[in-house]
């Protein structure tokens, strides 16, 4: 007798186990482990260190930084592009380092500092150099994803990855521009590390 374990035999095992599952099942009956599957959210009291306020949020716990930031906090300055990591154009800060925040869960980050780019420049009257440079060089068009590049730009300064344009653009490459203002994004992050 053949006691190997096949695909198919495995396929077969789940069909017929998920057909004596009770329909009928109540969401309020379920394990933590069954909520998910019968869509319950489950929440957790999170409490962020943004921009240097603290804010206590509770948010479901498969909640990503991003949307606890935009939908929670209020702060809609980070934008999301992609919801995959791909674009950068929700790139924040978390304890100095660029992350993008739609990958990152927000339970995760107690206890550590997030930057937004509402809280990277000193007032309003006084922008962060990134900020500065770029409207001083347009590097932007619609501007949707200027908040995730001013946010990269600021810290690939502060790590010493602006030695040459082309450090610039390899250290700026995880964000994306649609409407191809790079060179002008280059200018600006190379003035603002000469300055800096």
């Amino acid at each position: 007798m053949d006691t190997s374990i096949t695909r198919r035999g495995v396929i077969a095992g789940a069909a017929g186990g998920a057909a004596l599952a009770s329909p009928l099942a109540r969401a309020d009956d379920a394990s933590p482990a069954q909520g998910h599957a019968l869509g319950v959210a489950q929440t957790t009291p999170v409490t962020l260190r943004v921009n240097g306020k603290t804010a206590h949020l509770t948010v479901d716990h498969r909640t990503s930084l991003l949307d606890a930031l935009r939908e929670h906090a209020g702060l809609t300055g980070t934008k999301k592009g992609c919801d995959r990591g791909a674009c950068g154009a929700c790139t924040v800060h978390l304890d100095g380092r660029r992350v993008v925040s739609c990958l990152t869960l927000a339970s995760r980050c107690q206890g550590k500092a997030i930057t937004t780019i509402e809280g990277l420049a000193v007032s309003p009257a006084h922008p962060h150099p990134v900020q500065a440079a770029f409207m001083q060089h347009d590097a932007f068009q619609c501007g949707y994803c200027t908040p995730g590049q001013i946010m990269s730009a600021a810290a690939l300064i502060k790590e010493g990855h602006a030695g040459s344009d082309d450090q610039i653009r390899e250290w700026m490459s995880g964000n994306i521009c649609r409407c191809g203002a790079y060179p002008n994004i280059v200018a600006a992050v190379r003035q603002a590390a000469r300055e800096g």
